[in-house]
């Protein structure tokens, strides 16, 4: 991020409060920060701490009428390489897509030539209104990134998506954004993510204990590229909201398969990180199994092996990634998953590296091709695993 000028654009949502904390971690990265604020904005976080941690004046009316200074909008957009605008409320956003101009921020935004980037921050029932998805659609249809919104906590006291994406993760994204190439076009790619659950009887399964974060991430990873993502996963809490975003939820391996079979010609390209289930029961109880005195034993039968279908099933130089994770001879079992299953890139973690656990925001991962390619990543944030594959699967398949 050194040296790159990012102009962030405040709205007047509660999450301003956390732009604090993104500005200082863009500084720290030796970036140029400029901030324009709209007036509400103003009752949620002050624009003198705004000036004086961007070391920057802050634009907030066209003309300032204390100083005498005109904020020249179209100089604005000149200048920034990137304007993000977070928090971008629903007041905002619409704006934006329906051509309303009534601040400088609007005015600097109609002023970009591109690459420009909202982070919605939001109540949950706010999120998921009509109208607000029709305005995102729009904004995309514009070349306008989205950082999706994440489920926790809101200002209301609900619980569920349209908070603010944390400082950290707004700040990966924009560095990736920054790095990426140029987005390409009309191309689609299936993603499988999470764990399965396969039924013992009517209310036991086995499982285990992923999270589905790791594709997820790889998802919005794709979605920063261009790509039409489709994620298919098993059961997980991850939630994400993009036009270009189609989830399909499953619950077993034989489920995953079916829908994998349904759209996998139509993708370009397909990263199968879902912790699948090898075996499965042989027999599936009507009713619930009941505790006995004796030892009650369980006939296990393979479930189908999904990753291997994708690979050999393949066509039109679909290229195929799988990921493997393993507790022993880690290496000597990913090469080999990597030959038998005929795969482009296998992803190798391992349960022995701390720190890289299911249900954790970081990983530890080592990437082996099919030519010998070798790249260890070492424990960082899921995301930034997530973008370092994709720049390594684009510049194969370039």
């Amino acid at each position: 991020m050194y040296g790159k000028r990012i102009l962030l654009g405040i709205t007047g949502g509660i999450a301003a409060y956390k732009i604090a904390y993104l500005i200082r971690i863009l500084k720290k990265q030796e970036a140029e920060v400029k901030c324009i604020m709209t007036p509400a904005s103003s009752a949620f976080i002050s624009p003198l701490v705004v000036s004086t941690l961007s070391k920057n004046q802050v634009g907030i009316e066209f003309w300032d009428k204390n100083t005498g200074v005109w904020n020249n909008h179209v100089a604005y957009a000149e200048w920034a390489d990137v304007f993000l605008i977070a928090p971008a409320t629903m007041n905002t956003i619409g704006k934006m897509a329906n051509g309303l101009c009534e601040n400088l921020l609007l005015a600097t935004y109609f002023s970009m030539k591109g690459r420009t980037i909202v982070a919605p921050a939001m109540d949950l029932d706010m999120y998921k209104h009509p109208s607000f998805l029709r305005n995102i659609e729009t904004l995309t249809n514009d070349g306008v990134t989205v950082i999706p919104a994440e489920d926790g906590e809101l200002a209301s006291g609900l619980e569920g998506e349209g908070r603010l994406a944390e400082p950290e993760m707004i700040a990966s994204f924009l560095a990736a954004f920054m790095s990426a190439a140029q987005p390409v076009s009309e191309k689609r790619i299936c993603i499988t993510a999470g764990p399965t659950h396969e039924a013992l009887d009517p209310v036991r399964y086995i499982s285990n204990h992923s999270s589905g974060k790791m594709g997820f991430s790889i998802a919005k990873a794709a979605l920063l590229r261009g790509y039409e993502v489709v994620l298919i996963c098993g059961p997980t809490e991850e939630t994400l909201l993009h036009p270009l975003f189609t989830r399909i939820d499953v619950v077993s391996a034989d489920e995953m398969l079916t829908a994998v079979k349904r759209i996998w010609q139509t993708c370009d390209l397909g990263v199968f990180s879902a912790a699948v289930a090898d075996f499965r029961p042989a027999i599936i109880a009507d009713v619930k199994m009941k505790k006995k005195e004796q030892t009650t034993s369980i006939q296990l039968e393979q479930n189908p092996d999904i990753l291997k279908w994708a690979s050999f099933e393949r066509q039109n130089n679909q290229k195929v990634v799988g990921f493997a994770l393993e507790t022993n001879n880690e290496k000597e079992n990913a090469l080999l998953k990597l030959e038998q299953k005929n795969l482009d890139f296998v992803v190798l973690n391992s349960t022995q590296d701390k720190g890289a656990t299911f249900g954790g925001e970081q990983n530890k991962v080592t990437i082996f091709g099919k030519d010998g390619e070798l790249v260890e990543l070492e424990l960082q944030n899921k995301f930034d695993i997530a973008v370092k594959l994709m720049d390594i699967i684009e510049n194969v398949n370039a």
